[in-house]
């Protein structure tokens, strides 16, 4: 990859606060923000180490976005280092595939782990748990019912919203099927329906509507919502995947609707069996947390959209699991044992930590899984008899508590206990998965290392306290071991946008 333009870059960052020259690596720096530009993201407080005696339990809603991901690679190549709260640490590890073993018997999501020795602290173990889904291809989708949801307003004309939309929807029309049925709804200074339900065999008919969208006016995304809602239930398939597609740059700006209003709509139409995905287009003005939002709100997924490629990976070859759900409030709790471990933190998930008590609450709405999908979480954990690495704040002696300790351990080498709840599609009562994490570890498959070598990169992004002595250079040494197959290339992707990230860092740290 060439070397940046440094004029180009340095004009654009500015340091992050905390830096100081001749750190192991360089921290993320702030964009500054030119007055046209009104991106925003939620704020995202690292989780920290937390004592075994003061939190056993671990508990936290899985979640099957990968928007971050793309979302990164669109600031690296534009010239730019992400700014902190874009980086989202489990989409980043989640947007990759891995070769977990599918499920097998009633249950729709398998569970493996794996531990390892953490590559920016040896001392400390990394685990990883994993779910699987079943990968199905296109033709055993059950028929869909799909109503496109279409931002056409005015801040939609640069050419990496509409025109890129439009060249996404063509590629997903291709994989339809006569069993499915499409329609398109637009919104700018008001909604109107421009397709109505049309079957997946009549591509040009579909083709040709897509051809004819164009952008310009106001946002009106309330009415257009509750009008794509509309069309989805009067097309309503009892045993198909029934879903509304919103694209979108995320400004809603406009409209009679109010967030309150617009998040009933989408819970009222989530009970009722019509999901929502989200998909997000463009810079400048994109609303990354409000999207999010919505996606949640209507037990979907939300993804980033910066290229033709993603818009192929998104839409094609993971077609199954951006629009056919079969695990839906999926959430995981584990128990540490402290025989084993002194303390634990989880990386990322930050904005989806649950109650330990919201586990066994089927009313707590939770992340869903769809067809194929992978979900990783990782736990850095710090052994017992580990001392000095980091402060872990433990407390006191308690006086009819008795710990287990190596002398007296419970559970043998288990270092953990995984405990999975999930729900079916059109179930309301969850159903339980457990199993154990065991105190082995090894050099790792080249999945772990390599899920590793990504979080390692989100923390140097994110400028982290927790990432120890790694380095870009560490992080593009590790992902380059841990290569595996990689059949479309995404791992050699991925190191490019590391290199691309120390080019970065190099020109900024040299200008200050």
């Amino acid at each position: 990859m060439q070397a940046a333009d440094a004029s180009g870059i340095i004009a654009n960052l500015a340091p992050a606060p905390g830096y100081a020259p001749g750190a192991s690596h360089v921290p993320p720096y702030r964009i500054r923000r030119e007055p046209w530009n009104t991106e925003s993201y939620a704020a995202i407080e690292e989780n920290p180490f937390l004592s075994v005696r003061a939190n056993p339990l671990s508990t936290f809603s899985i979640d099957v976005d990968r928007a971050s991901y793309s979302n990164i690679r669109r600031f690296l190549r534009d010239g730019q280092l992400p700014p902190p709260d874009a980086v989202r640490i489990e989409e980043m590890i989640n947007y990759f595939p891995y070769g977990n073993a599918e499920p097998r018997g009633e249950h729709p999501l398998a569970i493996s782990t794996e531990v390892i020795a953490a590559p920016w602290q040896p001392k400390h173990h990394l685990v990883r748990i994993s779910l699987q889904a079943p990968r199905l291809a296109t033709k055993s989708l059950p028929p869909g019912n799909l109503v496109f949801l279409l931002d056409v307003s005015g801040s939609m004309m640069s050419l990496d919203k509409l025109p890129l939309l439009k060249q996404a929807m063509r590629l997903l029309v291709n994989e339809l099927r006569e069993e499915d049925r499409v329609a398109i709804v637009v919104y700018a200074g008001s909604a109107g329906l421009v397709l109505p339900p049309t079957p997946g065999s009549e591509k040009d008919v579909i083709m040709d509507a897509i051809e004819r969208l164009e952008a310009g006016g106001s946002t009106a995304g309330g009415a257009g919502l509750r009008l794509a809602y509309d069309v989805a239930r009067r097309g309503h398939l009892r045993n198909g995947n029934n879903r509304v597609i919103l694209a979108t740059d995320g400004d809603f700006n406009v409209g009679v609707s109010s967030d309150a209003e617009m998040r009933r709509l989408i819970e009222r139409r989530r009970s009722e069996g019509t999901f929502l995905t989200v998909l997000g287009f463009g810079t400048g003005n994109l609303k990354d947390s409000k999207m999010e939002t919505l996606a949640d709100y209507g037990n979907g997924n939300y993804a980033y959209i910066d290229s033709v490629d993603e818009a192929r990976k998104v839409l094609v070859e993971e077609l199954g699991g951006t629009l056919l759900t079969v695990a839906k409030d999926v959430k995981l709790q584990v128990e540490f044992n402290p025989a084993h471990v002194r303390a634990y933190r989880l990386i990322g998930y930050e904005n989806r930590l649950l109650a330990a008590e919201d586990f066994d609450d089927d009313r707590k709405d939770a992340g869903e899984v769809g067809a194929g999908h992978t979900v990783t979480a990782l736990y850095e954990i710090v052994p017992v008899g580990v001392e000095n690495t980091v402060e872990v704040r433990e407390p006191g002696e308690l006086r009819y508590q008795q710990p287990a300790t190596e002398s007296r351990p419970r559970g043998g080498s288990e270092l953990a206990w995984v405990k999975l709840r999930y729900k079916r599609p059109a179930e309301d009562t969850s159903r339980l998965l457990e199993v154990p994490v065991h105190a082995t570890r090894g050099r790792g498959t080249d999945d772990m290392r390599f899920a590793a070598a990504v979080a390692s990169f989100g923390m140097l992004l994110r400028g982290s306290e927790h990432s120890g002595n790694a380095t870009y250079a560490d992080v593009i040494a590790l992902a380059r071991g841990a290569m595996g197959e990689d059949p479309n290339g995404y791992r050699a992707e991925f190191v490019r946008m590391v290199e691309r990230a120390r080019e970065l860092g190099a020109v900024a740290a040299d200008a200050f």
